[in-house]
């Protein structure tokens, strides 16, 4: 603001200067016009006051009467006769009969007089001469010249610029100040509106300036300060909008990409980062066939933008340890007089989806499976005995016990797979008690010993006697079965089983360790999958149905538990539940 006060002054300044100047030069030379009119009329009225003195003395004494009227007057007094011939100066004694009547003063005299300035040869100085005529009986007579000195004049004048010089400076300097303190209250406001100004373009809208003016100065103050707020609401809105959309575009769960209509990924949020197992914030303002590597989504891509329409497809991307599926959306963006912008893409992970329907489709065959065994084995054996063998009572009792036992078996598969189906049921409850978790281990291995000694396999349990939580006491009893009587299956002739339980703080913890035949780490995390068997031929001799550990996970699931399985192949399998104590 110092350069817009600055330049206000100089032009204020100079303006005033030039007025001032104009306006000295304008008084001065009125003022030197009006002393010289005074003057003349002093001239004027004594020289008819000498030349009536003239008249009334008369006679040859025109020297002596020329030097009194100096005298008295102050001024240089020149009579003249008729002719223009000096007859009386008093200045000097006249000499050899001087004629003025060629002077400019004597020429124009005329009835009134005249006055005329002009340089004297006689004095040596510059005179204000005033010639009367001197008349008589009507005639002229001769002339009366008046002569002062025009440095009187001078002097004067120079009083009079001298005055109006300092009158005029000390009215300058009075002005600067004026003219200085009117810029500061001008500049200082604008002064503090761009600086507000500037803060707000930098992003700082909590800048405020304050005048107490009500002026238009301070209209514009008030302005800014409401222009600063209003600007402060926005952008704390646009941000918080900005933090929203960012937040809704990082945790929607889906993968969302933005690719221009040069083929730029100008937006990508952090859920692509998971898709394509990469470092996605480095593919800002770059290519997408440089980055991405999948051929079905780069088809994809470039068939959007090539027909600018919607399209759906699904596509698969490699990770780490298995193949995803994806379901990929793809959309143009128009923007105006319909020129594509670019398009965005949006990736939908449906593995899951895959993987439900794919164990749908291992379910309805491994059930299909498993029920066509027995179901042949019970017609085939049927169709034999109808076929005379029934008249054989050997055959007829071996038979009729082979289907007794596909029938027990295919009775216990439905059993299963109907009690599964009623875990899995929303409207399922627990009936909740208070469990000894430790006695109810012990009691399932008292019923259980039996079969583990037709192995010669010694089952050891060790408990914390105080092991007590809230549970349903009948299905935590069919989960220890369940994993017991694995361990019993898959344990080979004189193995060891330890089924230990330890109690906690807010959980209780029971590990059943064996010594079988173990399981593969390929196996371990499909395990608890319906029908899943590691040795089908092994498992389905074994009596097993393929759905009891699916039990056991939904049970132990229900029981707000976690079940977990380290295994060796060749060397043992332990697995551990965790329950709490209490549930929520």
């Amino acid at each position: 603001m110092k350069k817009l006060r600055t330049r206000l002054m100089i032009g204020f300044l100079s303006v005033i200067f030039l007025v001032l100047v104009i306006l000295g030069f304008l008084v001065g030379e009125v003022v030197k016009s009006s002393y010289l009119d005074q003057l003349t009329d002093r001239l004027e009225r004594e020289a008819e006051l000498a030349a009536l003195t003239i008249s009334e003395r008369g006679g040859d004494e025109w020297q002596s009467l020329a030097v009194d009227i100096s005298e008295s007057l102050g001024t240089r007094v020149t009579i003249l006769n008729s002719e223009g011939t000096v007859i009386g100066e008093s200045e000097r004694t006249p000499v050899g009969m001087e004629n003025h009547s060629g002077r400019p003063e004597i020429m124009n005299a005329g009835e009134s007089g005249t006055h005329h300035v002009r340089y004297s040869t006689t004095v040596g100085a510059e005179l204000l001469y005033f010639a009367l005529p001197l008349e008589l009986n009507g005639e002229v007579e001769g002339y009366l010249r008046l002569g002062l000195p025009v440095e009187h004049v001078n002097e004067m004048n120079r009083q009079i610029w001298i005055f109006i010089g300092l009158t005029f400076t000390v009215a300058f300097f009075v002005i600067l100040s004026l003219n200085y303190r009117i810029a500061s209250q001008l500049t200082k406001p604008i002064g503090q509106v761009t600086k507000v100004a500037n803060e707000l373009a930098k992003g700082n809208f909590n800048a405020r300036t304050y005048s107490g003016s009500k002026d238009e100065v301070g209209q514009l103050t008030r302005s800014i300060n409401v222009l600063a707020y209003n600007l402060g609401q926005i952008t704390k809105r646009y941000q918080t909008q900005q933090e929203r959309l960012e937040a809704l575009i990082d945790n929607m769960g889906s993968g969302l990409i933005f690719i221009n209509d040069r083929g730029d990924i100008t937006l990508i949020n952090q859920a692509c980062k998971d898709i394509f197992n990469e470092n996605t914030d480095e593919w800002q303002d770059v290519l997408y066939y440089e980055v991405i590597h999948e051929k079905e989504l780069i088809k994809f891509i470039q068939s959007v933008l090539l027909t600018e329409q919607k399209d759906r497809q699904q596509v698969t991307i490699s990770a780490p340890l298995e193949m995803k599926y994806y379901d990929v959306y793809g959309a143009p963006v128009i923007g105006a007089r319909n020129k594509l912008r670019g398009i965005v893409l949006v990736l939908h992970d449906i593995s899951e989806l895959k993987k439900l329907e794919q164990v749908r489709k291992d379910f309805v065959a491994n059930v299909s499976h498993e029920l066509r065994t027995p179901v042949t084995s019970v017609k085939g054996f049927a169709e034999t005995l109808l076929d005379g063998a029934m008249e054989n009572p050997e055959l007829r009792k071996q038979f009729l016990d082979i289907i007794w036992k596909e029938s027990d078996r295919l009775q216990d598969l439905i059993s299963e797979l109907l009690e599964l189906s009623k875990i899995e049921q929303e409207h399922f409850q627990l009936h909740i008690q208070q469990v000894n978790i430790a006695a109810l281990t012990k009691e399932v291995t008292d019923l259980l010993l039996p079969k583990a000694k037709e192995k010669d396999i010694t089952v050891t349990s060790k408990g914390d006697g105080k092991a007590l939580m809230n549970g349903d006491p009948a299905r935590l009893k069919q989960i220890l079965i369940n994993i017991i009587n694995n361990s019993i299956v898959y344990t080979p002739v004189k193995g060891n089983i330890l089924v230990e339980v330890t109690s906690e703080d807010k959980q209780i913890k029971v590990s059943v360790t064996d010594t079988g035949i173990g399981i593969s780490q390929e196996h371990i995390k499909r395990i608890f999958e319906r029908f899943y068997r590691i040795e089908k031929a092994r498992s389905r001799n074994s009596g097993g149905t393929g759905l009891g550990l699916a039990i056991v996970k939904h049970l132990v699931e229900a029981h707000q538990g976690k079940i977990e399985v380290d295994s060796t192949l060749g060397k043992g399998t332990t697995f551990t539940l965790t329950f709490p104590k209490e549930l929520i």
